[in-house]
């Protein structure tokens, strides 16, 4: 025999020892764990939300192990540098337009990542809002390889009755699926404009004479009231992504420039917020249609929305 091929009782009780380990491991599946730690992607979902559908928008597009951020909470923390696998944005249009604060944050934001996309929930018409995006952000070195809308509930409250509104069926859970798996293939895609959508927002630009370059920026003192109904429970302070209002000895106070989210007329539980009519009926007159009805998305709460929006 061989005297080469011979190993000591110390060698093989090692080998045997490592057997049983590799054995436990795998049965454990710790193998198959960092595997797919390893394959995983990394992605980034920013959203900016007033009553909750963009919010619950980006959650079900982010997955189990995707980072969900609030712009306004970002935009707080001074943080605007990305990376990762992935990055997306999800938010209402106001006016087929972004958010106020949208436009900002992606001004000053550096979004590094193989794959962005943006999803632009709206609930009645989208007009251009996709090519819109699309200049803003390329206009900043923001280009982002899909853009897409999905319709959800319209809680604008000047022209739509939020009990009816939360009765219709858009299909919001069978859109998401679509969109999810865009997005877990990587399609590059913008969401096709027509002539008739471009046409409509250019007359909807002259009635209202809003900026282009800026959409939506209102006075909150201007825009809304507090009624006596109020009770001081402060919603109101903590879901204004600008932090315009304030609890004080002689009740709540607002002040600044405002998204017109409606983040904060629609989270009162109270009801005590309501919309201040202009004098001479300019747009936004001040008008709504059913002032006994609010909205909030069904799968967002209301603190969802203060940690979401909360400036203080």
């Amino acid at each position: 025999m061989d005297t080469n091929n011979k190993i000591t009782r110390r060698s093989a009780l090692k080998r045997m020892g490592a057997a049983v380990i590799s054995v436990a491991a795998a049965s454990s599946g710790l193998f198959s764990l960092t595997s797919c730690e390893a394959k995983r992607k990394k992605r980034i979902v920013l959203y900016f939300t007033g009553t909750g559908n963009s919010l619950y928008a980006a959650r079900q597009l982010a997955g189990k192990h995707a980072e969900v951020l609030s712009i306004p909470q970002m935009v707080k923390q001074g943080r605007y540098e990305f990376e990762a696998d992935e990055i997306g944005i999800v938010y209402p249009i106001y006016g087929h337009m972004p958010p106020y604060m949208v436009r900002q944050f992606i001004r000053r934001a550096k979004l590094k990542a193989e794959y962005k996309f943006a999803v632009l929930t709206y609930g009645a018409r989208k007009c251009d809002s996709v090519e819109i995006w699309n200049d803003i952000s390329r206009k900043v070195g923001n280009a982002f390889d899909y853009i897409g809308t999905i319709i959800m509930v319209d809680n604008w409250l000047p022209n739509f009755d939020m009990n009816e509104q939360i009765l219709i069926d858009k299909h919001i859970p069978e859109n998401l699926q679509k969109i999810a798996a865009d997005l877990a293939e990587h399609k590059r895609w913008h969401e096709p404009v027509t002539e008739d959508e471009r046409q409509m927002h250019r007359g909807f630009m002259q009635w209202t004479k809003l900026d282009p370059e800026v959409g939506f920026l209102m006075k909150s003192e201007k825009c809304f009231t507090v009624t006596d109904a109020c009770i001081g429970c402060g919603a109101c302070v903590s879901v204004c992504p600008r932090g315009n209002y304030e609890l004080t000895s002689a009740g709540v106070k607002m002040s600044g420039d405002c998204e017109y989210c409606f983040a904060c007329i629609q989270n009162c539980p109270q009801k005590a917020i309501r919309f201040l009519r202009s004098e001479d009926e300019s747009f936004p007159d001040g008008r709504e249609r059913n002032p006994d009805a609010r909205y909030r998305n069904e799968h967002i709460s209301l603190m969802d929305i203060k940690r979401a929006n909360n400036q203080f």
